[in-house]
């Protein structure tokens, strides 16, 4: 009997720390949203120590009795094993060759559902297992639930976001911890034209009651368990009327940190793309950790079991179509131009840092404050963007924007769904957070953007201007490449798959070159406090013709923070007036 066997020390790379308190984002935008009518689904994978690469499953076939050795996700844990099917595709991180992706944000939940004795399949697991199953979203979600049914869930809660070629989903679920087998979970397909999203609070709050699942039905816009409400009322979890149940609600109960530290990440993108949630003091006050508990929610139904009513919508119309280059700039945010901005207080620092070090809450005099928890953090091990382009075939349609560190600092570098290798510099054992690597696409990026940290509003700008020109630069590529691949598609399936390989490990390897080289000229150009002349990316000497730089600036601290500066230091720092004529 032959034996899958997936290493420990991938996962370990890969995913230490995920389940870490508020620590990751997704952002959904259907079909009829994306201005080139793509599906798109955004992960921030967020941890302290969570290292960025990309792992690369090929496809396989498999033998009668084959088995997968499921470890888990976190710790690499030995959980059990199940049969292998006869095929599985080939999966690049999160995304499989047909373009079918998925990521996850935890919630965690109810304590008493935290853990399932015997449970065989974490979260994690269930993602790869399920990408390496599926063709479509629809597939995954049967895929995942049916074999959380079969073989226990070994995780808290869970929101996922699910897309393929067409669709997009939200599902969330949760273990049915000591009490019985597998979980208990909803999915709601996002109404094509519409916008969603989660970041570590459960979203889904009432929904239509299924008598079935039918998943050949197209019509069908929502899935759960059949004893998702029956569950919650024989453990004495919920007591209200069926059509009242909120999963949210129940499963995880809205507190401070569920609307400000998670849901606020939401808000903010939002916010970008709807006028009615910009405008709405309700949801500012929500996100504010502000709630109101009337008799009826916004939109008039009624309230019989108190639920907080001024939370956000699980989904938004945009105002406009969403285009590929605002879905990666929200992957960027820091509440720039909301109330809770974080460039202008003292903590931003002289040179307006969005970034706040942790932890997340500190005391003062007995008194408890908090540090902004944005959707772009310095902790961000790897984030993507995976596009799913129904016009394409599988093999080109599908591209997963991939970039490591935080997502403000990173570029996002096309892998096409179909490839058969990735970047050396991507790759997993090169480098992790305890090994340094001059290859590593994830050290290089981290180099750049620790440094931009130090002097944010001098540095970031120029890291800004390049990130936009390389990624303009890789989307028009695509335009070429797209075309090309599949004329070689029509000829040999293998020679397109070639092709876009070469192309994504090509463009992947030469990204971090080209970063490196950056690092360097933001380095010599920024030491010291000075900030020395330059154009096109390349220092300017004094015209001499001895590698003698023009005089740099000293642009010090800004007058705001100067006058914090000598606040409370008397006359210690001020000059005599007879020295000062």
């Amino acid at each position: 009997m032959v034996k899958r066997i997936l290493s420990i020390n991938l996962f370990l790379l890969l995913t230490s720390g995920i389940s870490g308190t508020f620590a990751c984002t997704n952002l959904i935008v259907t079909k009829g949203a994306s201005t080139d009518k793509s599906v798109m689904i955004t992960y921030a994978a967020d941890s302290h120590i969570r290292y960025g690469a990309i792992a690369f499953y090929p496809a396989a076939n498999h033998k009668s009795g084959d088995l997968c050795e499921v470890f888990h996700y976190e710790n690499g844990k030995l959980l059990g094993t199940i049969p292998e099917v006869a095929h599985t595709y080939s999966v690049v991180q999160f995304m499989n060759e047909n373009q079918v992706a998925i990521g996850e944000t935890t919630f965690g939940g109810l304590d008493s559902l935290s853990s399932q004795p015997g449970a065989i399949l974490d979260y994690g697991s269930l993602m790869r297992i399920g990408l390496q199953r599926s063709k479509t979203a629809r597939e995954m979600i049967k895929v995942m639930t049916e074999l959380v049914s079969q073989y226990g869930y070994a995780s808290g809660g869970e929101s996922f976001s699910i897309s393929d070629a067409n669709e997009a989903w939200i599902m969330e679920i949760i273990g049915k911890g000591k009490y019985e087998k597998g979980a208990v979970w909803v999915a709601r397909l996002i109404p094509d034209g519409y916008v969603s999203g989660h970041a570590n609070q459960a979203r889904i709050t009432t929904f239509p009651y299924q008598k079935t699942n039918n998943w050949d039905d197209l019509k069908q816009t929502v899935y759960h368990s059949p004893d998702v409400i029956s569950f919650a009322k024989k453990h004495k979890f919920y007591n209200g009327t069926d059509e009242a149940f909120s999963f949210s609600d129940v499963f995880n109960p809205l507190k401070f940190g569920g609307a400000r530290f998670c849901d606020a990440r939401v808000w903010s993108f939002f916010r970008k793309i709807n006028q009615q949630i910009r405008n709405s003091q309700n949801y500012t006050n929500y996100v504010m950790g502000k709630f109101t508990r009337t008799a009826t929610f916004m939109d008039q139904s009624l309230n019989p079991n108190g639920y907080v009513t001024n939370r956000l919508p699980l989904w938004v119309k945009p105002d406009s179509l969403v285009s590929l280059q605002q879905v990666m700039a929200g992957m960027r945010d820091h509440y720039e131009g909301t109330p809770l901005d974080m460039r202008n207080d003292p903590g931003a620092g002289p040179f307006k840092s969005p970034y706040r070090w942790r932890p997340m809450e500190f005391s003062v005099d007995s008194v408890m404050y908090l540090n902004e928890r944005a959707i772009a953090t310095q902790q961000t091990g790897y984030s993507f963007v995976a596009q799913s382009r129904s016009w394409w075939p599988a093999p080109i349609g599908g591209i997963f924007w991939f970039g490591v560190d935080d997502a403000d600092g990173c570029v996002y570098a096309p892998m096409y769904c179909g490839i058969r290798n990735i970047p050396e510099s991507y790759a997993v054992g090169n480098g992790s957070m305890v090994t340094w690597s001059e290859t590593s696409a994830y050290w290089t990026f981290s180099q750049v953007s620790n440094w931009a940290y130090s002097r944010y509003n001098l540095i970031h700008p120029e890291i800004e201007n390049y990130q936009v020109q390389l990624e303009n630069q890789y989307m028009n590529d695509i335009k070429v490449v797209d075309d090309k691949a599949y004329e070689l598609l029509k000829q040999n399936t293998d020679k397109a798959t070639e092709y876009l390989t070469s192309y994504s490990v090509l463009t992947g390897n030469k990204l971090v070159n080209d970063w490196k080289k950056f690092y360097y000229y933001l380095f010599m150009k920024y030491i010291d406090g000075n900030v020395k002349n330059s154009a096109d990316r390349k220092l300017l000497e004094n015209g001499n013709g001895k590698n003698i730089p023009k005089a740099p600036a000293q642009p010090g601290y800004g007058k705001d923070w100067e006058r914090i500066m000598i606040q409370g230091t008397g006359d210690r720092l001020k000059v005599p007036k007879e020295e000062n004529k």
